[in-house]
């Protein structure tokens, strides 16, 4: 058995997320009001039905006992302070019988009250709060930059976004209203105690601060182990989500078995660590019980040695006193889910805040005007970049101007900051130095979303939504027509394929595209990124995972795409590298080499390394050791 995970530090004090959880609270105020209003209403009724049940066992004993030779009563006639005497002229059965309606229709009400009640917390907490705060979330999710996913894993996240936001809700319905309603219950009850007797009410509750000293010492033991598990329960979920990601490795090695153990080992890492704090929790709640119920012990002996003295009535005295005392035992209990709940919801409520305090470190200036990218000229001036946490800059002192409608190819090893150099021109990324200028105007100063619709991107795993065709394509101009759908599609060879399908555009596509082949998956992608006819084009190896003949149907849709945009083509494949206007070679973050195909041939250097390794005609070499490299690649 593993020993589970040490809970990181708080980053935040319980105090202050109660706090920001009195604050979501508030966002729902008149519905909590509503709640909070139902509930000291069935307080109300459940008071009234007991101090009724009082009243008609001494009005029993009252009728029953009759009166002396004096003709005083023997049992006094009973009354209760919030209720009315019966008139004088009615039968003791009239009295019981209007008695008896009472506490039915103080029952009945209650009953109802409760089923609204159930309604209403339903309402509140999973169609307002859950729901409020999953998209929430998830909007902040998607304004959140690429480190943010670097140092998440998915599990973690999707955990977040689901079991936690739930426990967040708990927070709520679980923890602040039945606090409120447990404070003013107890105190009701306390006070009508202490008017049937002071006394007796101050001996039933001398285990009160016991309790509190209890809940206190477990809710500090408690919350780092709710903290753990949630570690161990998101380490379940990543090896899910890595499980089906990777299914087709996993078979093709035959690791169905080992996988599967993997996954009982840690599903039954959660299993142990819950069972250990569900053991807790159970003994927690156990001894709440037994504590309040060592209060129905001394009302038993003081209480009873009350009425046999004639200082405490029976029904309304201590008949209604055992009911109150009951109610509030069962509203002391509650103090055991309560301590429970709140460790959970605090822990849940660290891990969902983190995401929505996160920094979005891609925004709009205050200041920025609405700005198209037309015609699409891009120029680095000394850019410097590195990615967080990175001991290296990834990029160093980059210059490069490309006009509109230019086509620059980038070439370079693994690592080279080819990626990096890309992101930074839709902003996914910005800058650490330097500028990063599209059509003479710092990128900082447009609109992420106006920058963005004016770039088209093709990566080189073209991932595709589980939806049409059409809805694929229109993904980054929702309100495209048909037509310019057709005609994007037609620029990237995509259109008579499409067309063959069973249901053409409106087929529907299997989960990544995964019913389609790797050049038809890759010509979609290329079309999604026409439909809003961007002025600039950024293409990451769209050949490196396709063979030769998908790569020159490619090519023949890179052709018509590129025409007129600026492009980036980040390519390893002569054959790709060849079609633009000019190329660059970075290493370790410096452009090395740049110039034309027929340029850089004719130059020692990584591009002609590449090209001889590429089995090029040796002939395109000159005679400068060119042929030699050739031969040596061979």
């Amino acid at each position: 058995m593993s020993v589970p995970p040490n809970p990181a530090p708080a980053s935040a004090s319980d105090w202050l997320l109660v706090r920001r959880l009195l604050g979501l609270a508030w966002r729902y105020r008149a519905r909590s009001v509503q709640v909070l209003a139902l509930q000291f209403i069935l307080l109300g009724l459940g008071i009234a039905g007991l101090a009724a049940t009082g009243l008609g066992i001494d009005y029993v004993r009252h009728v029953a006992a009759g009166q002396g030779p004096d003709g005083v009563d023997l049992v006094p006639m009973p009354h209760v302070a919030f209720l009315p005497d019966p008139p004088t002229d009615w039968r003791p059965m009239q009295v019981l019988a209007v008695i008896a309606g009472g506490i039915l229709l103080c029952a009945a009400l209650r009953a109802w009250l409760n089923y609204t009640y159930a309604v209403a917390v339903n309402v509140l907490v999973q169609q307002r709060l859950v729901v409020d705060l999953r998209s929430e979330v998830y909007a902040k999710l998607q304004r959140l930059d690429f480190r943010f996913y670097d140092a998440n894993t998915t599990g973690s996240i999707i955990t977040r976004v689901t079991g936690d936001v739930q426990n967040v809700r708990m927070f709520l319905d679980q923890v602040l209203i039945p606090g409120i309603i447990m404070g003013v219950s107890l105190a009701v009850y306390v006070a009508y105690m202490a008017s049937l007797s002071p006394a007796l009410t101050l001996a039933c509750l001398a285990t009160t601060p016991i309790l509190v000293a209890a809940s206190v010492v477990f809710s500090k033991r408690i919350q780092p182990r709710y903290a753990a598990n949630r570690t161990l329960v998101e380490r379940v979920v990543q090896h899910f989500t890595e499980s089906l990601q990777g299914a087709q490795v996993i078979k093709a090695f035959g690791r169905e078995d080992e996988d599967r153990a993997a996954f009982t080992a840690r599903n039954d890492e959660v299993l142990t660590h819950q069972r250990g704090v569900f053991w807790r929790v159970s003994l927690f709640s156990p001894g709440v019980g037994l504590l309040t119920r060592v209060n129905l012990l001394v009302l038993i002996a003081f209480g009873g040695w009350l009425v046999i003295q004639g200082k405490l009535p029976l029904g309304a005295g201590l008949v209604v006193f055992a009911g109150l005392l009951e109610q509030f035992s069962g509203q002391v209990n509650q103090v055991a889910t309560i301590v429970n709940s709140v460790q959970q919801s605090l822990v849940a409520a660290r891990r969902v805040f983190e995401i929505l305090d996160a920094p979005v470190a891609v925004t709009d200036r205050p200041d920025a005007p609405r700005r198209e990218v037309r015609p699409g000229a891009v120029r680095f001036e000394g850019v410097s970049f590195g990615y967080a946490g990175a001991d290296v800059p990834v990029l160093h002192d980059i210059e490069l101007d490309v006009p509109a409608g230019r086509c620059v190819a980038i070439l370079g090893a693994t690592g080279a900051g080819k990626s990096a150099l890309m992101s930074l021109i839709p902003r996914f990324f910005d800058p650490h130095a330097g500028r990063l200028l599209i059509d003479g105007v710092d990128a900082r100063d447009y609109r992420v979303e106006d920058l963005r619709r004016g770039i088209g991107i093709v990566f080189q795993e073209s991932f595709l939504f589980s939806n049409t065709i059409a809805a694929n394509l229109s993904f980054g101009a929702p309100d495209a027509t048909r037509e310019q759908i057709e005609r994007a599609a037609k620029i990237a060879q995509a259109h008579e394929f499409i067309l063959a399908l069973p249901k053409g555009y409106d087929t529907v596509l299997g989960e990544g595209g995964n019913t389609l082949s790797g050049g038809q998956r890759q010509r979609l992608a290329l079309a999604r990124a026409l439909v809003h006819e961007p002025a600039i084009l950024l293409l990451d190896d769209p050949t490196a995972a396709i063979d030769a003949q998908t790569e020159h149907e490619i090519f023949a849709a890179l052709d018509n795409a590129i025409s007129g945009r600026t492009t980036f083509i980040v390519a390893h494949r002569v054959s790709t590298l060849r079609r633009a206007d000019f190329i660059i070679v970075l290493e370790n973050g410096r452009i090395v080499q740049r110039g034309t195909h027929a340029e850089l041939m004719r130059q020692p250097g990584a591009y002609r390394r590449v090209a001889a390794l590429q089995l090029l005609d040796p002939r395109e070499l000159d005679a400068d050791g060119g042929a030699r490299e050739g031969e040596a690649g061979k």
